[in-house]
């Protein structure tokens, strides 16, 4: 009995542990020792005209901008652009369309140049390769042409 009592007890304790699935709204937080600074919203403009178009312009007062408009036709092109804690600018302007999503800003990675020439056994590769490939399209393969064999054995001279 004593067994069944405290396995109950065990279920109850670990249930009310369990990951809640409903979309309750959040637990009111224990406050902590540091505040949360609320941010205001000073602009806020949104168009949505008819046919799948649209663009906003957003500002907060801490420096914040964020505009974006886009075309019925999927395109899009926008900017962000915030201050660092450290007193750095960051800007970011963007074109999304038939190319794919394109990015420019002093920020993003730019990748190095080569740093030295393609080394000679490389090249040598390649153009064997090529070699190769320039045979199979003629025929000259002897693998391509040969039947797979039927038995194992020491391979034919």
């Amino acid at each position: 009995m004593k067994a069944v009592v405290l396995a109950l007890l065990l279920a109850v304790a670990a249930a009310d542990k369990a990951p809640s699935f409903s979309y309750d709204a959040p637990r009111e937080r224990v406050a902590s020792t540091s505040p949360v600074r609320q941010i205001a919203i000073v602009r806020d403009d949104r168009v949505h005209p008819a046919g799948g178009a649209y663009s906003f312009d957003v500002e907060t007062e801490d420096g914040i901008v964020r505009s974006e408009s886009g075309a019925a036709d999927g395109s899009q092109q926008g900017r962000i652009s915030f201050t660092f804690p450290d007193g750095q600018d960051f800007d970011l302007e963007f074109v999304a369309d038939e190319n794919g999503y394109q990015p420019q800003s002093a920020f993003l990675p730019v990748a190095p140049a080569f740093p030295h020439p393609i080394p000679q056994f490389v090249l040598d590769q390649i153009a064997f390769a090529a070699e190769e490939d320039a045979r199979k399209a003629r025929g000259e393969d002897r693998q391509a042409s040969a039947a797979p064999r039927q038995t194992y054995g020491a391979p034919s001279k």
